[in-house]
């Protein structure tokens, strides 16, 4: 099994990835969380944790690791330190240890951010990180959801490079993509847009 290492573990998106990843056959996630009182929801789960602060040294968390998601956000408080330079520095430890993937988790919108008003400053902070993941060299994917909403998950996604439309997607359906575009069969060096649709996720994916 394939060990994830799994930062932005504690949030809403991160804690359905991990419960994601413990019922697969394929992967291992390692919850990649910031205190120390965050540990024992997953340890009771007996997922292995990592204690790590995105705004401090996150060299070490990577030995072992095989591939990674990046599901940490900063919930608009710290975008510039969380969201871009905290990106920026796993990605730099994910390089060290020679990752075999890096899945980011992006935004809509964050290729012009200038066309936002509201959130222009976080989606300059994920432009500026998803384009130093492209020039890392590490294999990657990138993930640009829709706005978020906390419905049911159905499964079913619409997925483009370019989707050139505004929508919604639910967080169970945004986690089950990151997972998905994991596998070794999913494209690699990717960017793509979801949002609800009528395509089942593993095909929409893995084509």
């Amino acid at each position: 099994m394939e060990n994830i290492l799994v930062a932005g573990a504690n949030g809403t998106t991160g804690k359905k990835i991990v419960n994601l990843l413990q019922a697969s056959q394929y992967f291992n996630p390692i919850a990649m969380v910031r205190k120390e009182s965050q540990k024992k929801q997953f340890e009771d789960k007996n997922v292995t944790t990592v204690l790590a602060d995105l705004e401090k040294d996150v060299s070490f968390t990577t030995e072992n690791i095989d591939k990674v998601i990046f599901a940490a956000g900063s919930g608009g408080k710290k975008v510039a330190e969380v969201d871009q330079e905290g990106a920026m520095k796993l990605i730099d430890a994910a390089k060290k240890t020679e990752v075999k993937k890096f899945i980011m988790l992006s935004s809509m919108g964050a290729d012009s951010p200038e066309s936002s008003n509201t959130l222009k400053d976080y989606l300059v902070a994920k432009q500026n990180a998803d384009i130093y993941l492209r020039q890392s060299t590490l294999p990657y994917s990138i993930v640009r959801p829709g706005s978020l909403n906390n419905e049911k998950g159905k499964g079913k996604i619409e997925l483009s490079s370019k989707l050139n439309k505004p929508g919604e997607i639910s967080r169970d359906d945004v986690a089950e993509t990151l997972v998905y575009a994991l596998y070794d069969a999913a494209p690699v060096n990717t960017t793509f847009e979801i949002i609800a649709g009528n395509t089942l996720i593993k095909e929409a994916i893995i084509k």
